[in-house]
């Protein structure tokens, strides 16, 4: 009995995430989703042509989060702080 209330939790979570992710505008979601295939493709960019002046940004979740949410200024934020560590 309490495995099918477990079900039931979980599947309330579920459509209210579903729902709130619908309820976001089309325009955010297309926004977000350019913002991340541009960082990605700048990351690649600066991973292939950097090697030769010694810039190389890791490819982890955490850049590629920083690179989909901020974009093109995220990447550049990615390259300020390669120069520090």
């Amino acid at each position: 009995m309490t495995e099918a209330y477990i079900v039931l939790i979980f599947a309330a979570i579920a459509v209210l995430v579903v729902a709130k992710l619908l309820a976001w505008p089309v325009k955010k979601i297309m926004k977000l989703a350019i913002n991340i295939v541009l960082g990605v493709i700048l990351i690649y960019l600066v991973n292939t042509f950097g090697v030769n002046i010694g810039i190389s940004i890791p490819f982890n979740i955490v850049t590629a989060l920083v690179a989909g949410i901020l974009g093109v200024p995220g990447v550049i934020l990615l390259i300020i702080i390669n120069f520090f560590k």
